[in-house]
């Protein structure tokens, strides 16, 4: 079976899913959602947390929108080897499975 160089190469994400996560109300409507979810779960808020400092971008806080949101080429490199789609928005029972995961895995029972 021959090589493919571009199948080692990362191909560019749509131009139509880098505005769909550009898009402000996707991403705060999302993280609202994300909030309150994790907000209604006490056990879940020190996760949670420390979850988010690890995947802010670097600088968040020089550089508009000014949050500790992950980079927009990270997110839409998980969303799309997750759900098959960089522009998916993951349900909200992903993310407590996720922050459940991270718990046990840092050994976190709080």
């Amino acid at each position: 079976m021959a090589k493919n160089s571009s199948s080692f190469q990362v191909s560019k994400v749509p131009r139509r899913a880098e505005l769909s996560w550009r898009n402000g109300a996707r991403m705060v409507i999302w993280m609202g959602v994300a909030t309150g979810v994790v907000a209604l779960r006490p056990g879940l808020w020190l996760i949670a947390l420390r979850q988010l400092r690890a995947f802010a971008r670097q600088r968040w806080y020089a550089k508009a929108p000014f949050l500790p949101i992950p980079d927009l080429r990270y997110m839409q490199f998980r969303m799309e080897t997750v759900y098959g789609t960089p522009d998916a928005l993951p349900p909200s029972r992903d993310l407590v499975e996720y922050l459940l995961w991270c718990r046990l895995q840092r050994g976190l029972w709080v």
